[in-house]
């Protein structure tokens, strides 16, 4: 997972055989390293047929996914485990590098309460397990804080740090995301210092999700202290563009971040490229 991707959701949320000939294309236009596809439901996903059109294009891929209510890790860690294994084995079959996400839980997940150790305990059985099956299957499982307003059970790099630990598999890496971290943390370079003995890909995210460059992150912070760390994951814009109801739900984004996908990819990835090319991170 090195280079510089982009999130699938600029294009589309529906990996179909439609969504992926129409993405595929063109990420590979904007001569992206790799994408990230939104796993959302494997039974629409045609695995041999994406790896193809991957392969035509010399793309990398990795896959994230956030679990829905009847498989919350915390409250159901048989289902999680299920819908894990099941991801990760088609993002195998797909030739993906990873699988990550709110693996250990859901996007819009609150109880209410704060977490409790039973609810902790649920999801390290669950992310054990799917994380043995990711070292079988030859990719890497990950693990994404976000905010409280999204989930109550992960929201900073210590926690994930503290939960990789609590797990003990070797093969569970943080996936930051700066839009989150802009949030929570004290500072997105604490975060990252937090975060770097695991960490291996961040989200390049703006603080209202729109277009990079034109709100509050503090990129500068972000990109020197991933310098500083050595970071040589994966970089990966993502700005939610086209959302079904459910995810828009979920991550309660309720009007357009930006106008359209161009505007995005035309200013805002040449604005984190840019930054990246000054930091000497690509």
């Amino acid at each position: 997972m090195e280079g510089f991707g982009v999130h699938t959701s600029m294009w589309t949320m529906h990996w179909d055989r439609a969504g992926a000939e129409k993405t595929i294309p063109a990420a590979a236009a904007y001569k992206m390293d790799f994408i990230e596809i939104a796993l959302l439901n494997t039974s629409i996903v045609d695995a041999a047929h994406t790896r193809a059109l991957l392969e035509k294009h010399s793309m990398r891929a990795v896959c994230s996914l956030g679990l829905p209510e009847r498989n919350w890790a915390s409250v159901n860690p048989d289902g999680a485990i299920e819908q894990l294994c099941d991801s990760i084995d088609k993002a195998a079959e797909m030739g993906a590098e990873a699988l990550s996400g709110v693996t250990y839980g859901g996007i819009g997940q609150r109880t209410g309460s704060p977490p409790t150790m039973a609810e902790y305990d649920n999801i390290a059985r669950a992310l054990a397990a799917a994380a043995k099956h990711a070292k079988k299957k030859g990719i890497a499982f990950g693990i994404e804080p976000v905010n409280r307003y999204e989930n109550h059970l992960i929201n900073t790099g210590w926690q994930a740090k503290w939960m990789i630990e609590k797990v003990g598999a070797d093969n569970i890496f943080i996936h930051l995301d700066t839009y989150h971290m802009n949030i929570e943390e004290k500072g997105a370079g604490n975060g990252i210092l937090d975060a770097r003995e695991h960490l291996r890909y961040i989200h390049l995210s703006e603080s209202d999700r729109g277009t990079p460059g034109e709100g509050t992150c503090d990129w500068d912070e972000v990109y020197a202290t991933l310098a500083a760390i050595g970071f040589k994951g994966g970089l990966a814009m993502e700005s939610f563009i086209n959302m079904p109801p459910e995810v828009g739900y979920g991550l309660a984004v309720w009007r357009p971040v930006a106008e359209n996908f161009q505007e995005v990819m035309d200013k805002g990835l040449p604005f984190l490229r840019n930054k990246a090319k000054q930091y000497r991170l690509i």
